[in-house]
């Protein structure tokens, strides 16, 4: 079962991805993907349902994150090794968290703006971990119960203004269309291994990124356990695991990415995001 939300931002519905690769219709199961329709008790009801029984609209368009409702994005920072040296940083002995605002949240497809004073736009695909069961203090043998699904994301950053406009990362990690998800949430029951999945990010068709989860310095149970130590997780909270190397800052020397620019990223089972880097002006009113 492949779940999405289609249609154009802010008027998006519920749906899933048949067999066929067909959009069907959810909005008369569920309100939207988001909240209660994340537990594990939603999701399995959501799995014996018969898609051929629900409709297919005509003209499904555009799609759109594949949930809703998202009250706090996660990212882990420097959790696999290979990223960490090509930054030269020193191995973290802790998870290194940051919070990246809602308001960066982008379709799968959707273009991406490069801000007013942007320079240095990089790129990261992360497998991005959808909390369904909400938890505090969760035990690292349950953590993983604790998962609706998982999707591609990919954490867009400003790396000027992420070091050099203050200190603050949180900074370059939130402007708008800088936290795609999707194209789809594929739910924790049909993904039996997370940490066996492949990640590979292409800029331009020239392949950037090539790693594994299984290389994470802090896997997921660990993450969750470890997040919950510090603020409860509410369904619908989103966890960006980490990135592999071949970052553009991690290139020598630094390469980054330019108007006109394309990117692909892809995981294993999870589908592939695509993305063009575009002038802010084109999406925004910048009056």
């Amino acid at each position: 079962m492949r779940l999405v939300r289609y249609g154009e931002p802010g008027r998006e519905r519920p749906g899933l991805i048949d067999a066929s690769d067909t959009v069907r219709d959810l909005s008369g199961v569920v309100p939207d993907i988001a909240g209660e329709a994340l537990s594990p008790d939603s999701l399995a009801r959501l799995a014996r349902l018969d898609p051929a029984a629900l409709p297919a609209p005509p003209n499904p368009g555009r799609l759109g994150p594949p949930l809703t409702g998202i009250g706090k994005i996660i990212g882990v920072g420097l959790n696999y090794r290979d990223h960490a040296e090509e930054c030269r940083l020193p191995l973290p002995s802790e998870p290194t968290l940051f919070l990246k605002a809602t308001s960066a949240l982008s379709g799968p497809h959707d273009d991406v703006p490069m801000p007013l004073d942007g320079r240095d736009l990089d790129w990261e695909v992360e497998l991005a971990v959808v909390i369904g069961r909400p938890g505090v203090y969760i035990g690292e043998r349950d953590a993983l119960d604790h998962v609706a699904g998982y999707c591609v994301g990919i954490d867009f950053s400003e790396r000027d203004f992420q070091f050099r406009r203050g200190g603050q990362g949180f900074k370059g990690k939130s402007a708008d269309g800088f936290g795609p998800l999707g194209p789809w949430l594929v739910p924790s029951s049909a993904v039996p291994d997370p940490s066996g999945l492949s990640l590979r990010l292409s800029v331009n068709g020239e392949k950037r990124q090539d790693g594994r989860t299984a290389d994470m310095l802090f896997p997921m149970p660990q993450l969750i356990a470890y997040v919950s130590r510090f603020m409860s997780l509410q369904a619908g909270d989103v966890i960006l695991t980490g990135t592999p190397a071949g970052v553009g800052m991690g290139q020598t020397p630094p390469t980054y990415l330019r108007v006109g620019d394309t990117i692909e990223a892809t995981i294993d089972g999870l589908g592939t995001q695509r993305h063009r880097v575009v002038e802010y002006g084109a999406l925004h009113d910048t009056r």
